[in-house]
């Protein structure tokens, strides 16, 4: 179904720990279902990231760019997009 990028796939499997205390996936097949499961979505910018997380009920206020980038449920992406994984 390649609803995610490899892109996606390569970094949430590398940085799962950010988010998780065990990984919850061992390759990209594993790390494109849990995605899907999970409904995680990939975001342009940090102006969207916190629309995003707002949305999700999420208290942003007052937040700086880089907290929201630190956040364990957002991934940047080399692209400059970000992936979000609501745990």
């Amino acid at each position: 179904m390649n609803e995610y990028s490899d892109e996606c796939l390569d970094i949430f499997l590398k940085n799962q720990g950010q988010l998780f205390n065990e990984n919850v996936a061992e390759n990209p097949e594993e790390a494109e279902a849990f995605l899907e499961d999970c409904m995680a979505a990939v975001i342009d910018t940090i102006d969207d990231v916190r629309s995003y997380l707002k949305e999700s009920g999420m208290d942003v206020d007052g937040m700086e760019d880089a907290d929201l980038e630190e956040a364990s449920e957002v991934f940047a992406l080399p692209s400059g997009k970000y992936l979000i994984v609501e745990g």
